[in-house]
């Protein structure tokens, strides 16, 4: 027999206060651990139906499309800094039950909590029917874009110019807007605000709005979508303006979606080797000319806006980029392309070398020059 047997004290009683002891430990560590969940779940949750941004009451126009399902309008309103978290508002939302979110265009800030936004998309307290309402399309210039102000403001062409290229408005708009480069006071520069007008959909509550209103709104969409790819543009590399301006001719220079991060990757691909982008639309408008074909001669013009007679990015952008077009500058699609050729149907043509990219030229040189002799 062992000498501890009964014996208090002994092996087999130490044994099982020790494991008695390990197993208050695990739970105590578990308890504690499932009250700090608990607090940090009751703290995420408190914050996320509180305001975003309770300190700021400036208005976020803000558009829910038809058929928008409540985790849609959550992912809206998250994007457009109006709540913390989409996930909780769609979990709230739901558990409110009297009545749908409508769709709309909504004016709302983020000083407001989850309870007053789930309200105002419910009953369309801040639900606005626009008395003015106008598209830019993508790829517009600014004397293009200041003819359709102009027809929805009541103001003339030269007016909405006037504007435009007005130092101290676009110095007033700077301190808005950081997204503004210092490089737009350039003497060299058409219009300062070229790149900056975010081609979109606007709605104003006025019949004739503000001229400085409706600019005003344009810089601030080009200022939120920017600032939407701040990572990208900080691993690209590049300034938001060379972004812009890279931006406007990817715009300009594809015809189809599939073409864009094509031919952002040829750009990078040139500037990579130091060659000459040769890019028509810096041409076209360098030259203040927007025909259809762009003759030999016309590419010797001297102006920092000429990718063929200058190395790197134009001076500036060369139109107003869609958020696509700036989506492809920031994401290239990796190939060993350095040429391509747009045809009139739409398809891009690309190649490798310079006797790859010239044949194809003489090969279907003759359709721009048949659609030319058509218009």
């Amino acid at each position: 027999m062992s000498q501890y047997n009964g014996v208090p004290g002994g092996p087999t009683g130490f044994g099982k206060k020790k494991r008695k002891k390990k197993v208050l430990t695990v739970l105590a560590v578990i308890i504690v651990l499932l009250a700090a969940a608990a607090i940090f779940g009751y703290t995420y949750i408190k914050d996320a139906l509180g305001p975003a941004d309770a300190g700021n009451k400036k208005d976020v126009t803000v558009d829910i499309p038809i058929g928008s399902s409540v985790s849609t309008i959550g992912k809206i309103l998250e994007k457009n800094n109006l709540i913390t978290s989409s996930l909780v508002f769609q979990v709230y939302a739901k558990t409110k039950e009297n009545g749908n979110l409508q769709a709309g265009v909504y004016d709302l800030n983020p000083s407001m909590n989850m309870d007053q936004l789930i309200a105002a998309l419910k009953n369309g307290k801040v639900y606005r029917h626009p008395e003015t309402s106008f598209t830019i399309p993508e790829g517009f210039i600014v004397p293009q874009i200041a003819e359709v102000i102009a027809k929805n403001t009541g103001k003339s062409k030269e007016e909405v110019m006037k504007t435009i290229n007005d130092p101290a408005f676009v110095k007033e708009l700077q301190k808005q807007f950081p997204v503004i480069d210092n490089k737009v006071y350039n003497k060299k520069i058409y219009y300062p605000l070229e790149g900056y007008l975010f081609p979109a959909k606007y709605e104003f509550d006025e019949k004739q709005p503000d001229v400085k209103a409706v600019i005003t709104k344009m810089v601030q969409k080009t200022q939120r979508v920017m600032d939407g790819h701040q990572e990208e543009v900080k691993k690209s590399g590049k300034k938001p303006y060379e972004i812009l301006t890279l931006s406007s001719m990817i715009e300009e220079e594809a015809q189809r979606p599939e073409d864009r991060p094509k031919i952002s990757g040829v750009f990078y691909n040139r500037l990579k080797k130091g060659m000459k982008l040769d890019s028509d639309p810096t041409v076209k408008y360098a030259r203040k000319s927007f025909k259809v074909q762009v003759l030999y001669n016309e590419l010797k013009v001297d102006s920092p806006y000429n990718t063929y007679k200058y190395k790197g990015l134009p001076i500036g952008p060369v139109a107003s980029p869609g958020e696509e077009a700036i989506i492809a500058a920031l994401n290239p699609e990796q190939t060993t392309y350095y040429f391509f050729y747009a045809r009139p149907n739409g398809q891009v043509i690309y190649t490798k070398t310079y006797n790859e990219h010239k044949r194809i030229v003489q090969k279907y040189r003759h359709e721009w020059q048949e659609r030319a002799g058509k218009s």
